[in-house]
């Protein structure tokens, strides 16, 4: 891709590349984020192009201090190391990777089926090694399907068990798995629902290695009540996901008054990363350019 194309572009940037400038951004600086945000792969294609290193470079342009990518788990050895050396390049944080084959058709972890806990610790193991290769610290975790056949009792102690055991696996990395609840209407029939279940199995788990990822698209379809429920289980969030609901894009495209929300865990101190894992509401570089001035203007709180 060639930067110098865009229509946008002005001056040279501290980074010794184009700066791309908009009109939601009128300084020849990228605009300073008071939260650290994260977009994914693919969010910004139509300026920056199908290559994943020209999508990183596009995304420090723009003053994202953070990536993350669901799917870099299943990327080759030689693109996660030349991803990993582009985000140290630029100053970008690494965000949530998935940690594990997520079973969407049988029980995984509630099950407590010997085969089931083995495969998912073995999927542990060898994303401690992804981790290492791309700096990361956090790597999402969802433990599955509900089994019908077992109290729900008991299945919570299976998960808990099996938890605790990639906690031995992690903990001496100091590498993190965050626990995502997802809603009944994108994912029905899964364990792991809402945020109070997700903090009571930390608690029970009782490791620094297994906090909450609270993803507030799906806990505004879930649950609501999203200021009181992320203060409830503070202690244990590591990790937030954005996404306006209906239709799981781009802040101010739904319901979710993301400026509060982002006031909110601003005030309280939270100096982690908060992925984008939405789609734009626009497509095109039109959709692109809405996404950043709808982060500029959710981050406007101070």
């Amino acid at each position: 891709m060639n930067r110098r194309n865009f229509n946008t572009i002005v001056g040279m940037s501290s980074l010794g590349m184009l700066r791309a400038k908009t009109q939601f951004n009128a300084l020849d600086i990228p605009y300073k984020y008071n939260l650290n945000y994260a977009p994914h792969l693919g969010m910004f294609k139509a300026h920056a192009g199908d290559n994943p290193i020209d999508q990183l470079h596009f995304m420090a342009e723009q003053g994202f201090k953070s990536f993350e990518d669901n799917d870099m788990r299943k990327r080759s050895i030689k693109l996660q190391e030349k991803m990993s050396q582009t985000m140290l390049q630029l100053n970008i944080k690494m965000g949530v990777f998935v940690a594990h084959n997520i079973a969407w058709k049988k029980p995984n972890l509630a099950s407590g089926k010997k085969d089931e806990r083995d495969a998912f610790l073995s999927e542990i193991k060898s994303s401690v090694e992804v981790a290492k290769r791309i700096n990361a610290k956090w790597m999402t975790v969802v433990p599955g399907l509900k089994d019908f056949q077992k109290n729900i009792e008991y299945q919570t102690i299976n998960v808990i068990e099996t938890l605790k055991r990639a906690c031995e696996i992690l903990e001496p990395h100091g590498l993190v798995m965050v626990l995502e609840p997802l809603s009944f209407s994108n994912h029905p029939g899964l364990f792991l629902t809402e945020s109070p279940q997700a903090n009571s199995i930390c608690k029970a788990v009782g490791s620094s290695s297994c906090k909450i990822l609270f993803d507030i698209y799906h806990q505004q379809i879930q649950e609501g009540n999203l200021i009181t429920n992320i203060e409830n289980c503070w202690d244990e969030i590591a990790y937030f996901q954005i996404g306006d609901n209906p239709g799981r894009n781009e802040p101010y495209s739904g319901e979710i008054n993301y400026k509060n929300i982002f006031k909110h865990i601003y005030s309280n101190g939270f100096k982690g990363i908060l992925g984008m894992e939405h789609g734009n509401s626009v497509e095109g570089k039109e959709g692109e350019l809405k996404v950043i001035k709808a982060y500029q203007m959710a981050d406007n709180f101070v």
